[in-house]
């Protein structure tokens, strides 16, 4: 057997893999360059998309840029504040929920007198033709949570009837908009306890 000859052949096999690497890791860091600025500004238009439809009316600030991060009872919360002339109207949150088929994750804004301006479920899993009434192309049922508040219903009554609450359940389906309102609840009461923080007040605002 040659050795030296094979030695030399071993050594040609590593250098070309290692240069193929080095290429292809190239590639793909320019192609991830390239690319990431363009998959940021889609997550913006989403997350602009998704703050309007739970916040209606003019504000003067960039909802993107004034966001704040406080401890919720599952985890950080990012927080969206709406202003008018420096004061906060309205804020915008992720809320998530426990469906039928998996986490159900729901976007909703609040005004500064604790009312809800709107909710829209953002992802799901839940059955077609079943649980996901819960989108606003399939039923209005997701526009029973506008302007309700802790006292509106009281907070005993935050439930599907089923429960004993004032929310419509779907026939087959109970399990998602129990999911739902439970959420949308452990928002507002994530709200209630953190208002200070979340209109700036309290700190000489």
């Amino acid at each position: 057997m040659n050795f030296e000859k094979l030695r030399k052949q071993l050594y040609y096999q590593v250098v070309l893999l290692g240069g193929v690497t080095l290429v292809t890791t190239a590639a793909l860091a320019l192609a991830d360059k390239a690319t990431s600025a363009d998959i940021a500004a889609a997550q913006a238009r989403d997350m602009q998309q998704s703050l309007v439809q739970v916040l209606p009316g003019k504000y003067d600030n960039d909802l993107l840029k004034d966001t704040l991060v406080l401890n919720g009872p599952n985890g950080e919360v990012t927080v969206y504040r709406a202003r008018r002339a420096g004061r906060v109207e309205a804020v915008v949150f992720k809320v998530s929920g426990n469906g039928y088929a998996g986490p159900i994750d729901c976007m909703m804004g609040i005004d500064r007198n604790g009312h809800i301006t709107g909710v829209r479920v953002i992802k799901h899993k839940e059955t077609p033709g079943l649980g996901d009434k819960i989108e606003p192309a399939k039923s209005r049922w997701i526009y029973a949570f506008d302007d309700k508040s802790l006292g509106d219903p009281p907070v005993e009554k935050w439930a599907v009837k089923k429960d004993g609450g004032v929310f419509d359940q779907f026939a087959g389906a109970t399990i998602t908009p129990r999911g739902v309102v439970k959420a949308v609840k452990g928002g507002m009461e994530f709200f209630d306890k953190q208002k200070e923080k979340l209109l700036d007040e309290g700190n000489g605002h």
